[in-house]
């Protein structure tokens, strides 16, 4: 599906916005420091040649139904939220890393019991000891010992 040149021109305003947002949220309006680097910075791109690393170029976003670009949004919101907690004194044990989660299969919103549930699932399914794959149990270990110190 490709956008019209008005519809891109809108999607392009709601990026910025979004950029806005996340500056607001964490830093107030304060002046933004230096070696600050938004989330925005590396999830989204309003140029029609994005520079590497971009998780979601205009091209991608522009090829989404609206169901699609609200869950994009909505786990941009919660790495800028996780971000801003992390910035501001919160242990890890009371915000969640969103990109360990989905890893695990798991929504960004996901709690000590959801991750301690699906783990067990996860390790049934990939432990060596019943069928499943050495490394991809090692890097299930991985992530929820990440997911789970304090």
């Amino acid at each position: 599906m490709t956008l019209s040149p008005r519809a891109l021109d809108s999607l392009k305003r709601k990026l910025r916005r979004l950029k806005q947002h996340e500056i607001a949220l964490r830093f107030q309006h304060r002046p933004r420091p230096p070696n600050a680097r938004l989330v925005w910075e590396v999830s989204f791109s309003t140029r029609a040649s994005p520079p590497p690393g971009i998780k979601y170029p205009l091209a991608h976003l522009a090829a989404l139904d609206q169901a699609g670009l609200d869950s994009v949004i909505e786990e941009y919101f919660y790495r800028v939220y996780y971000q801003h907690c992390t910035e501001n004194g919160l242990r890890p044990a009371d915000v969640h890393d969103p990109r360990l989660l989905a890893l695990m299969g798991l929504p960004p919103h996901a709690g000590l019991a959801e991750i301690k549930q699906r783990f067990r699932e996860l390790a049934k399914r990939h432990h060596p000891d019943h069928g499943g794959d050495a490394e991809q149990f090692m890097a299930l270990m991985d992530v929820y010992e990440q997911l789970t110190e304090s």
